[in-house]
């Protein structure tokens, strides 16, 4: 599902490298958890996957078809923007051209936030807000949720 082979990465194009020479392969099925230090390039392996940047060198290759993302900041969060849960989810689904309208309802109870729907966005917790973000990506019934 994921491959990486001899990957190499700066966003200046050269040295130094944010990653240096990562192998890494993932198949479809399994659970892979990212770890490491502050700065040491997570967030940058996961914009190489999702293909926002383009490797220095190597490569690397997800075969999924769709692929789901969970973002560790909001633009809701802690916004006034007055937007609920509801409707976050829902003008998300339309975006994807996903027709089921019960399909935000049913992930936000797959996630434990049902009775969150109309809370606004800007009022969740962190956790809460991650758990809302989780479920806008389960909405497009992703192959692969990153």
């Amino acid at each position: 599902m994921i491959r990486a082979e001899n990957l190499f990465f700066s966003y200046t194009g050269s040295p130094p490298y944010v990653l240096r020479g990562l192998n890494l392969e993932i198949h479809r099925g399994e659970y892979v958890s990212v770890v490491g230090e502050n700065g040491c390039g997570k967030s940058t392996l996961m914009k190489l996957i999702l293909r926002f940047l383009k490797p220095t060198s190597g490569s690397i290759e997800a075969h999924a078809g769709r692929i789901g993302y969970v973002p560790q900041r909001s633009d809701f969060s802690n916004s006034g923007f007055p937007i609920t849960v509801a409707e976050m989810l829902n003008s998300y689904r339309r975006l994807l051209k996903v027709k089921d309208r019960g399909a935000a309802a049913r992930c936000l109870e797959r996630v434990g936030m049902a009775a969150f729907s109309r809370a606004l966005m800007g009022t969740l917790s962190g956790g809460q807000t991650q758990k809302v973000l989780i479920a806008r990506a389960l909405i497009g019934n992703p192959d692969l949720l990153i």
